[in-house]
């Protein structure tokens, strides 16, 4: 076991800080000593006598202590360790990294590091799928902070439910291992992985050795130089697919047309503008185990895309004279050399649903197609999703969920298709 490994955990205002117990406990059983900071916050759901007691170390807790910076100072708390671990991550503690706040002895620690911190997301599920911390998450990944969850599960507050429970004390310690041998792969158990929101829980590897292959989000179809062709698919059901694929272990490409999300860590995250470049980019992707064609191709095309903006001369408008786009889906069901073993094609309706993805599956000659209602509100852009499995001889209806636990049931289900086809 190596020896003088140590961490500095900084335990945040949450409910789930009683679970930093049990993981102070866990650290010392695999050698790995333990410093911690306990907000003003986190002192309300434990106090610094437990920490310091199962640590076997002073807890820290105020930023203008006299005899705490005579004797180590914040500076150097942060940069005599291993590793920085904040568990829990509560929004307001994410928007302080995020934005390089400094203003209690957690935050200033953080900020003044120099050493590789690893986050532990928990708060209420519409708190952690609000805009401000998707875009906090994103400034953290730009900067390479690790994370680890959150997972998906009932809330302390009375029928809350969804994504936003931190990390359980085994997980951390994993990811705490994986983080302190140096490992950047990303793997399920540590980094972001676009649960948009919510985590990746370990467990089995069913897609351990497996490539996945992901196509997501629109195309954007050139008119002139500022205008386009497009649609309002916001690619958070592709990008969780990727996401769980690589939480089941699978090596996987996602080919991402142009969306406003983070590209999920630890999958091969390649940037699309239009369907031409699409295929020629999940053609480059080849071999795959899995292909899952997510992705809201647009149909057509301008046939001719103006050189320069295209201007109003007080006339009609002008005419765009529209050509089709090669069909991604079809044509990667048809290759004879290379066909993915598990071909998945996604059917967006707007009426007769499981009769169009019926018609499309026998067109394409895929081997399922994942189709869904998008007739009403709330499905493009938004966060559920209600999806019909259909394949030749069977239609599976699932109930509403929210798209990363669809995205999990689904490689799931993925995953044990590729078993029985051998």
């Amino acid at each position: 076991m190596p020896a003088s490994r140590s961490i500095l955990l900084i335990i945040g205002g949450g409910i789930a800080a009683y679970k930093c117990l049990e993981l102070i406990r866990r650290l010392k059983d695999h050698g790995i000593a333990c410093r911690c900071i306990l907000t003003k916050a986190g002192e309300q759901f434990v106090t610094p006598l437990a920490v310091s007691s199962l640590a076997g170390e002073k807890c820290f807790t105020d930023l203008f202590s006299l005899t705490d910076e005579a004797d180590i100072g914040h500076i150097a708390l942060s940069r005599s360790t291993d590793l920085l671990v904040v568990a829990p991550a509560t929004a307001d503690l994410i928007a302080k990294m995020a934005n390089g706040h400094a203003d209690d002895l957690a935050s200033t620690a953080l900020l003044a590091t120099d050493k590789r911190v690893l986050i532990a997301p928990a708060m209420n599920p519409r708190m952690w799928q609000h805009p401000a911390t998707r875009r906090n998450m994103a400034t953290l990944q730009k900067d390479g902070v690790l994370v680890v969850g959150p997972n998906s599960g009932a809330m302390a507050e009375r029928g809350e439910s969804g994504p936003g429970r931190m990390a359980e004390p085994h997980e951390l310690l994993a990811a705490i291992e994986m983080a302190l041998a140096g490992d950047n792969r990303q793997t399920p158990s540590i980094g972001f992985l676009g649960r948009l929101p919510g985590g990746a829980p370990s467990g089995p590897k069913p897609l351990a050795g497996r490539r996945v292959l992901v196509t997501s989000g629109p195309t954007h179809e050139p008119i002139d130089p500022v205008r386009y062709i497009a649609n309002r698919s916001s690619g958070k059901q592709g990008h969780a697919i990727a996401a769980a694929a690589a939480a089941a272990g699978a090596q996987v490409t996602l080919i991402s047309g142009p969306v406003t999300i983070p590209d999920p860590v630890g999958v091969n995250t390649v940037h699309v503008e239009s369907a031409r470049d699409m295929l020629a980019a999940t053609e480059s992707a080849l071999p795959a185990d899995i292909a899952i064609f997510a992705a809201a191709v647009a149909d057509w095309r301008t046939a001719d895309a103006a050189g320069q903006k295209m201007k109003k001369d007080g006339k009609s408008p002008p005419s765009l004279a529209l050509v089709e786009n090669p069909d991604i889906l079809a044509t990667i069901a048809a290759r004879e050399i290379d066909r993915p073993a598990l071909v998945v094609g996604f059917a967006a309706e707007t009426q007769n649903v499981v009769d169009y993805a019926r018609a499309k599956l026998a067109k394409k000659g895929c081997d399922l197609i994942v189709a869904n209602d998008v007739g009403g509100t709330g499905v493009m852009g938004g966060d559920a999703n209600t999806v019909h499995l259909v394949t030749t001889d069977s239609v599976e209806t699932w109930p509403t969920l929210p798209k990363v636990d669809v995205a999990t049931r689904l490689v799931a289900h993925f995953a044990d298709l590729l078993a029985h086809k051998g």
